[in-house]
């Protein structure tokens, strides 16, 4: 089937045709660099990834353009940067090379383009300036306002009308708004706040509002009218919908994407959003932390990406046993198997992962049975969707961080645990088991088939 997905704008899947096959083109927005990044972040990155994998498998790895940004000069990186009594410099640096390491253990593949906003300013400006011009912004107060009804479709892609989106949103009241949707596409800067000369004949030193930086950034690296504009459900307004106003009405276009795609939220397990601002989130290094990035990747893919995602322990640790399958079965096959039409099939049906990954559970248990070609499929398979990655070897000897495993001392145990199973003594046996379990060591007895000894193999309790 050919690549079908579902469009926010429309409110409907529809079948994905680029404007231009030889360079398709896609934006994702990127994390706000101040802190380390949470999983509900970690869930866009990894399902607008595997929507890079399967445009990159359709029309050729060197026709896919896939720009996802960096925030570095926001509000929260200036309150961060004060609290801890460092540069803004310190926490954006610090903060992207964490974030780029969660991404990499996530198993994301590096994005084409990433631009950064402080990179773009003359663009913000130039944006600022056309809006002005056209009747679209206007100066009051020293800061450049986007006129909400100067469009009139304004709140198309949430759905919504300006009534609503009012009564709904934390909108900033103040007296130089002509309407109190009016939102802020260049303002004054603060004392020690980055600052940029003013656009729009302002005297004073300024800085961009949020909503403009990603226009500016879309705009230089993909056109005026791409692909595919992705992000978090919670994006959709304001931040998504000022970005199509701001770029339809500064570029005279229809619209700014062809395609909005948002991933769900990630529910806690008491059911409720999980958000930084509710206290209730894990971050993307914790759970990195605890299990393999793989892992990690496979629990954020095992629901819809349009569906909430229900977060719980045990979800991760099944994905993980699962990956112990796939490794052991995969893990001699030749690397010339064939990704399974099941699983395009499926990941061409709007990224229907969980219906993919139940066709990789199939080709396991053929695989199972001893199907070479099974096990070469499987491999190339998963890896289409950012699995089997490592080795065999790598992926069983993964540690958690902060485990410092004595090996010398764990061999030696088992030998003394056999020995004893050997003489009878199963007291000491199950007391040399309970040692090992209480260092986080898990024991796998197997009797050898070829000897009838029992072999013990062991790894570290998950």
């Amino acid at each position: 089937m050919s690549l079908q997905l579902y469009n926010t704008l429309t409110r409907k899947k529809e079948r994905f045709e680029p404007i231009d096959p030889t360079n398709v083109r896609m934006y994702a927005c990127g994390p706000t660099v101040y802190s380390y990044i949470h999983i509900g972040n970690g869930r866009m990155l990894v399902v607008f990834d595997l929507l890079f994998r399967v445009l990159r498998n359709a029309y050729g790895a060197g026709h896919v353009t896939y720009a996802r940004n960096i925030t570095d000069v926001d509000d929260k990186i200036n309150a961060r940067a004060a609290e801890e009594g460092v540069s803004i410099a310190k926490v954006t640096e610090r903060t992207t090379r964490q974030f780029h390491a969660d991404a990499a253990d996530l198993v994301c593949l590096p994005p084409t383009i990433e631009p950064r906003a402080t990179g773009h300013i003359d663009e913000m400006k130039a944006l600022c300036e056309t809006l002005v011009a056209k009747g679209h912004a206007y100066v009051a107060a020293d800061h450049v306002l986007f006129s909400v009804p100067s469009m009139p479709d304004y709140g198309r892609l949430s759905n919504r009308s300006v009534e609503e989106m009012e009564a709904g949103a934390r909108v900033d009241v103040a007296p130089y708004k002509r309407s109190p949707m009016d939102f802020v596409l260049w303002k004054p800067s603060k004392s020690g706040e980055p600052a940029w000369a003013s656009p729009c004949g302002i005297v004073g030193a300024g800085r961009p509002g949020w909503h403009i930086e990603c226009s500016a950034m879309a705009g230089k690296h993909l056109g005026n009218v791409f692909d595919i504009h992705g992000g978090g459900i919670d994006l959709v307004f304001p931040h998504h919908e000022n970005e199509l106003a701001q770029s339809r009405c500064a570029h005279g276009t229809h619209v700014m994407a062809n395609v909005w795609m948002h991933n769900g939220f990630l529910e806690a397990e008491a059911g409720e959003k999980m958000s930084k601002s509710l206290g209730n989130f894990i971050t993307v290094r914790e759970l990195l932390d605890q299990t393999p990035g793989e892992a990690g990747r496979l629990a954020l893919l095992s629901s819809h990406y349009r569906q909430p995602l229900p977060w719980t322990e045990r979800l991760v640790q099944e994905s993980r046993r699962t990956l112990d399958l796939w490794y052991e079965l995969a893990a001699d096959a030749d690397d010339h198997g064939e990704v399974a039409p099941d699983v395009i099939d499926a990941l061409e049906d709007d990224l229907n992962t969980p219906r993919a990954i139940g066709a990789l559970h199939a080709l396991r248990g053929e695989a199972a049975k001893g199907n070479s070609a099974a096990r070469a499929n499987l491999k190339a398979s998963a890896r289409l969707m950012g699995f089997l990655q490592s080795s065999l070897e790598e992926w069983k000897t993964w540690r958690p961080a902060g485990v410092a495993i004595d090996e010398v001392m764990v061999d030696t145990l088992i030998t003394a645990r056999l020995d004893a199973r050997k003489r009878k003594d199963f007291k000491e046996s199950d007391r040399i088991r309970d040692e090992l379990a209480a260092m986080g060591i898990q024991l796998k007895d197997a009797k050898n088939k070829e000897t009838g000894e029992i072999e013990t193999s062991w790894e570290v309790k998950r």
